[in-house]
């Protein structure tokens, strides 16, 4: 499994249509092979920067298989005008994990 990260620095004033087109663009990543799913969180320091994580089964059903297809043209019409920069992406493998679970009274 791969884990894309990009952080995503959004125009002054344009957040609240741009979450409104990540749900949209949501809908074109989600129906992509090799897709696993996907999160997108506001940092809570700075309201115009989000992260955006994406598991994919492997690099190249990111690199390839998303950012080569006709798809990845509807996604991009929809959500880069809002970014100022442009985002970096990078892409990890898992070495460690561990997810606390909610504990039952």
């Amino acid at each position: 499994m791969i884990l894309e990260v990009a952080i995503l620095q959004v125009k002054q004033g344009q957040t609240t249509s741009f979450e409104a087109s990540f749900s949209e663009a949501s809908r074109i990543i989600a129906s992509m092979s090799g897709y696993r799913g996907h999160e997108l969180q506001r940092c809570a320091e700075d309201d115009h920067k989000y992260i955006l994580l994406v598991n994919w089964e492997t690099l190249e059903d990111h690199t390839i298989g998303f950012r080569q297809s006709e798809q990845y043209q509807e996604w991009k019409s929809l959500l880069h005008h809002y970014y100022d920069p442009f985002p970096t992406v990078e892409h990890y493998s898992s070495v460690y994990s561990h997810i606390r679970s909610e504990q039952s009274d």
